[in-house]
């Protein structure tokens, strides 16, 4: 999934799921936690650029079990 679809379809302070690889593709202009399987150099770089984070979905389960706040793209 491209940086520019979770950019459209995010809210501010929410955190991301992607059951994936996200892409670099596109711009990203607030600051998001994503939790996905692998991110792009590309997508990583946009994503920190942009004061969010980049982890695993391991990561997510273990700092946010009961899953509140977040937003599952696919």
């Amino acid at each position: 999934m491209n940086v520019s679809k979770i950019n459209r379809h995010a809210k501010k302070e929410e955190t991301i799921v992607v059951p994936g690889k996200v892409l670099g593709s596109g711009a990203l202009n607030q600051s998001l936690t994503i939790a996905a399987f692998s991110f792009s150099d590309s997508a990583k770089k946009i994503i920190t650029d942009a004061k969010g984070k980049c982890i695993t979905i391991q990561e997510l389960l273990k700092t946010n079990p009961k899953g509140k706040n977040v937003r599952i793209l696919g």
